[in-house]
């Protein structure tokens, strides 16, 4: 049993986004306001052994890294295979560590391990999760509404558009693009409403392209790039009526689940390997339905693993 102070928690990340969005919602949840960051700068060998340990591991994450050992906090929070080097380590420095995402390795090597069901992972210290971590809660919507406030003017139902691109478990092309605005097109046709569109850092090029043009004419936004101004991601979580994702992103379906918005998700057979596990698992929770041509509205519970993750956290430590 550890007494910790939870204020001084850092988050480490290698500065991925979905690895620092993680690392930074379960350290603040944990510290209930604000807990430092370390963004590690891993050199070579230990770049591509992480997170095993090898001779003169405690340089293998820059300067930021050896001030940090040098300082330990009271808590680590890590996300990643190079954070979970790096939270090793801390942890033979007396430092309470708790790792997200599967490490590859026993997870005996820390104090607790989060990992999504799709992991499949287990263990005494392991902690499972349905999806990743993420800030989204009341609080954090009501924040966003706030900073985007515009948004509340469009006319309902506001349907937020969140698109990923291909990955390894999951093709998603401009083919895929035209067929799932197809559907959105059939539900403005007859509810009418408004287009909150993003696109994100792996969208294709021609599908932001197709974006723009597609709802050139719709009431709303489509954001593609930094060069349509600020992303306001945060505002379409928080003013949608409903969400309709593309199948790709555990992190952004993750977050589109802890709104109080009914979400659809284009074509779920397309994915396989373990997001395909995820997706299912949400599925028969009731949490997302397959996007068609309806968009028919159903009751949700949104999906809050961050305040639990945090809850049982401070249980068992």
């Amino acid at each position: 049993m550890f007494l910790i102070d939870y204020a001084h928690s850092c988050a480490i990340s290698d500065g991925r986004a979905g690895n620092v969005r993680q690392a930074d919602a379960l350290a603040a949840a944990l510290a209930e306001g604000d807990h430092a960051r370390c963004l590690l700068a891993p050199r070579a060998p230990w770049r591509w052994l992480a997170p095993r340990r090898l001779p003169g591991s405690q340089f293998a994450f820059g300067d930021d890294f050896g001030r940090l050992l040098a300082a330990p906090p009271a808590l680590a929070v890590g996300c990643g295979r190079q954070a979970a080097l790096a939270t090793r380590l801390l942890r033979a420095h007396g430092v309470a560590t708790v790792q997200i995402l599967d490490p590859r390795i026993d997870p005996a090597h820390w104090d607790l391990v989060v990992a999504p069901l799709h992991d499949d992972l287990s263990g005494a210290n392991v902690i499972t999760t349905l999806g990743s971590l993420n800030p989204v809660d009341d609080a954090w919507l009501a924040g966003a509404r706030a900073r985007f406030a515009a948004l509340g003017s469009l006319p309902g139902p506001r349907t937020a558009l969140l698109l990923g691109g291909g990955s390894a478990h999951a093709r998603f092309d401009r083919a895929a693009f035209e067929a799932m605005a197809t559907m959105l097109d059939a539900a403005l046709a007859r509810d009418g409403g408004s287009v909150l569109a993003t696109a994100s850092r792996r969208t294709p090029v021609d599908v932001c392209d197709a974006l723009r043009e597609r709802y050139r004419d719709t009431p709303g936004l489509a954001w593609r790039d930094e060069a349509d101004g600020p992303n306001p991601y945060p505002g379409l979580l928080g003013w949608a009526d409903r969400i309709a994702c593309s199948p790709d992103s555990v992190n952004m379906i993750s977050e589109a689940c802890a709104t109080h918005a009914p979400v659809f998700v284009f074509d779920p057979g397309r994915v396989h390997g373990r997001p395909r596990r995820f997706l299912d698992a949400l599925l028969a929770r009731g949490r997302i339905r397959a996007m068609d041509a309806t968009l028919a509205p159903f009751d949700v519970e949104p999906l809050r693993e961050t305040t639990r993750v945090a809850a049982e956290i401070r249980n068992r430590l």
